[in-house]
């Protein structure tokens, strides 16, 4: 694995849409809008947006996951504009209520099961 890769869990390639909000260091409201999850993990999304986010802020996050909506807190890592001019923000999350943690720990085991050969990293 290489020594830019930090991802503590794998993370399979995963499209659900989900809304978001940007809470800033002394916790007023920011940017409110919605996104796509690119890939999931139990510790973390990366996300695609129209305009980055900034690195370091606290995102609430609703998101669809099949039939079921989950809400976490999670902190943006960094935010880089893909080629198709979408922005890829990487977000890892610092608190899931323990009901939404069973939906999402449920929902990357069931995707592993569908999917054993979809392409992910590598724990380290």
């Amino acid at each position: 694995m290489s020594d830019s890769e930090r991802r503590r869990y794998i993370r399979p390639e995963s499209l659900n849409l989900l809304d978001y909000l940007v809470v800033d260091e002394q916790g007023r409201q920011g940017v409110y809008s919605m996104g796509r999850t690119l890939n999931i993990s139990v510790g973390g999304i990366l996300m695609e947006t129209h305009i980055p986010l900034p690195a370091g802020q606290q995102v609430m996050i609703t998101m669809g996951l099949e039939d079921e909506l989950i809400d976490v807190m999670g902190r943006i890592i960094h935010s880089t504009r893909g080629q198709d001019n979408m922005y890829h923000n990487g977000i890892e999350f610092f608190h899931v209520p323990d009901a939404d943690r069973h939906v999402l720990y449920r929902y990357v085991e069931v995707f592993h099961e569908r999917f054993p050969d979809a392409r992910h990293v590598a724990l380290f």
